[in-house]
């Protein structure tokens, strides 16, 4: 079996948004196995978000909110041309909930 590493580059935005989405899959919603039903995917998922929350300093800003909002508002104007669109047909944008809080306190198996 060849276990050589794969590296994943991404922007510091793209990386504040994916860290976030995981998060909310992972600890928020309590359904990862309802949106990812092979546990044997559940191996990359974990990497991926520990490598985020490793990196990201981000995530421990009292102003967490505010930046993953400017950081996703910068992908959506990057990807249709403008910042008002919403991600999906009918998707309106929400506040990011206060993650700062959580990082660090037990809740994310640290």
């Amino acid at each position: 079996m060849n276990e050589e590493a794969i590296t994943i580059k991404l922007t510091r935005d793209q990386a504040l948004v994916l860290s976030d989405w995981l998060y909310q899959v992972m600890f928020q919603s309590d359904d990862l196995e309802g949106i990812v039903p092979d546990r044997a995917v559940w191996s990359p998922i974990y990497a991926i978000s520990g490598t985020l929350d490793k990196t990201l300093s981000e995530i421990f800003m009292p102003d967490y909110g505010p930046r993953l909002e400017a950081a996703k508002e910068r992908l959506r104007a990057d990807l249709y041309g403008g910042a008002d669109e919403p991600t999906t047909p009918g998707q309106e944008t929400t506040d990011a909930p206060d993650r700062a809080g959580n990082h660090g306190e037990g809740d994310r198996g640290r």
